[in-house]
């Protein structure tokens, strides 16, 4: 991977303050490119991206995807996009259909467009797990998806519908994504659609007992931002071109349940602060939409876009831990 060709590359990231935008903005400065971040802060937050603002090579653009005009004005002049603006989490999704539409389908097709009348080279975007819905067959594999569980699903599915129609159509260089429980640093705590391991640290960290939907045997390929960074960053460089317009996993290839993730979290938690040892875990009913197992294969990955990822989940899992402890207020 040449990072050298980062330098001076101009790269839109929208949903830039959010917890992945955020993260990709870091290293993209880090690495020389010139950041424009569109962000209506409706999820991500003024905080995840203060120490950039003063950054010669970053530009914050407030707006919001579902308006076609902010999305051509973010997009001109730019060489690339990292699509991450999305209404996240399934729970929403049920609770609030229409939005999670208007922005994952409507914002996203607003992004398709700008992009090909601004001559984007390559629109790399975030897809999700969520798509395979209720296949059952593990690992999951980018050919072999099932019926969408949630609308969430349906709109992160219809998302590769639409970019494969770019490229049929127009020409639109696109690599889709689909992120399998991401986590790590930034990652917000709070609010109703909070992720489960940040969810779970802030309650920890307050003496409270988290609660796993149902028995905790649901597993997830609980995937570390260092990973999702990489791959991000190989669907941008990639010069092998049968790798572009195609769907990758973006994950670990390893599984964890949910219980062994919670006693995990509790054990490195406790080094911070010996009381959590002794915070009971509980259990509730199992929430509407949620997959019961999910594990990737990431052979398409290794093979097209040469990635390897440089977390397992217990390493990611640690350094998150360090990080959430030196930043999170639980007041």
């Amino acid at each position: 991977m040449n990072l050298q060709k980062l330098k001076n590359t101009r790269i839109l990231v929208t949903g830039g303050a959010g917890f992945i935008g955020s993260n990709l903005c870091e290293y993209l400065l880090e690495n020389g490119s010139k950041v424009r971040c569109l962000d209506n802060f409706a999820t991500g937050h003024k905080r995840n991206i203060e120490s950039f603002l003063e950054h010669p090579n970053f530009e914050l653009v407030e707006g919001d995807i579902r308006d076609l005009n902010t999305c051509q004005q973010a997009c001109g002049g730019q060489n690339f996009v990292l699509h991450q603006a999305a209404l996240g989490s399934v729970p929403r999704s049920i609770n609030d259909p229409i939005s999670s539409n208007e922005v994952n389908v409507n914002g996203f097709l607003n992004m398709l467009v700008a992009s090909r009348d601004q001559g984007i080279k390559r629109f790399v975007y975030a897809a999700s797990s969520s798509t395979y819905g209720d296949s059952k067959s593990l690992p999951k594999i980018e050919d072999t998806i099932g019926k969408p569980l949630s609308p969430y699903a349906i709109t992160k599915y219809v998302n590769e519908l639409y970019a494969d129609i770019f490229f049929q159509n127009y020409g639109l260089n696109t690599i889709g994504l689909r992120y399998f429980n991401v986590f790590g640093r930034r990652q917000d705590p709070k609010g109703a659609y909070a992720a489960v391991i940040p969810k779970f640290v802030i309650q920890f960290m307050k003496h409270e007992s988290p609660t796993i939907n149902g028995d905790g045997t649901y597993s997830r390929d609980f995937t570390y931002i260092d990973n999702v960074v990489q791959m991000n960053v190989r669907a941008l460089l990639t010069e092998n071109e049968t790798a572009l317009n195609e769907v990758y996993n973006t994950a670990v290839g390893d599984r964890t349940t949910i219980k062994q993730m919670a006693m995990e979290l509790r054990t490195h938690l406790s080094e911070y602060d010996s009381e959590i040892a002794n915070i009971e875990i509980k259990h509730g009913p199992i929430r509407k939409g949620d997959v019961p197992h999910s594990l990737a294969s990431i052979e398409k990955a290794k093979q097209k876009l040469g990635y390897t990822p440089s977390h397992v989940f217990s390493e990611g899992l640690q350094e998150a831990v360090h990080w959430y402890w030196e930043h999170l207020e639980i007041k």
